[in-house]
């Protein structure tokens, strides 16, 4: 799929770094696999990742989810920092960025769209282990929604949707600090054995 992308840092907080976010590629196998040591991702997550190959099968998921344009994934990275504190990537084509680039990897976002509703797609994200309890999934979600809404618009993206697990309570948080306002319940479906919440944040949100 070819989409003008480009590297976005999030600003710096008080409490963590700047975002750099950029899709998914074979160098990020063994961060992969030592984010899914986690049991609380492996918990709400339904493919586990345990060792090289499965991280090489998950990173080719990404890879051709790119290709066809229906699921476009991205590694959410600490940016490295420029000694005035600024992000020291700003604005550089992703497919320019070189390994190694980037701090360590924090968390992973996604746009979901299988093509049913040119208006509608789905977003989803985790969120490392050492990472959570510092905005790290808000702010990367929210880079996402903007990206998203910006680079779909000519083709008509104007709705995203967040779905979540009624016990989720982390991601219900999650939502609501990335405006994604709480639309209903859904009732469970395979393979998520509880409800759910629909949260839904408009292209004319802000």
């Amino acid at each position: 799929m070819h989409v003008t992308l480009r590297v976005d840092a999030t600003p710096a907080t008080p409490a963590a770094p700047a975002l750099l976010l950029r899709p998914w590629r074979a160098d990020d196998a063994a961060a992969l696999v030592e984010a899914y040591r986690d049991p609380l991702l492996r918990h709400w997550t339904t493919l586990h990742i345990e060792n090289a190959e499965d991280a090489a099968r998950w990173l080719e998921i990404q890879r051709h989810g790119w290709e066809t344009g229906e699921r476009l994934g991205f590694a959410v990275h600490e940016a490295p920092s420029a000694p005035d504190g600024r992000p020291a990537i700003d604005g550089r084509p992703a497919t320019d960025s070189r390994p190694g680039e980037g701090g360590r990897l924090v968390a992973n976002v996604v746009l979901k769209r299988p093509g049913r509703r040119p208006d509608t797609a789905e977003v989803g994200y985790w969120t490392a282990a050492h990472a959570r309890g510092r905005g790290v999934a808000p702010r990367a979600l929210d880079a996402l929604t903007t990206w998203a809404f910006r680079t779909f618009a000519a083709t008509g993206l104007t709705q995203l949707e967040l779905l979540h697990q009624v016990d989720n309570q982390a991601s219900c948080r999650v939502a609501e600090k990335a405006r994604y306002r709480f639309h209903q319940t859904l009732p469970a479906h395979p393979p998520f054995p509880k409800d759910g919440h629909l949260h839904i944040r408009q292209a004319d949100s802000g």
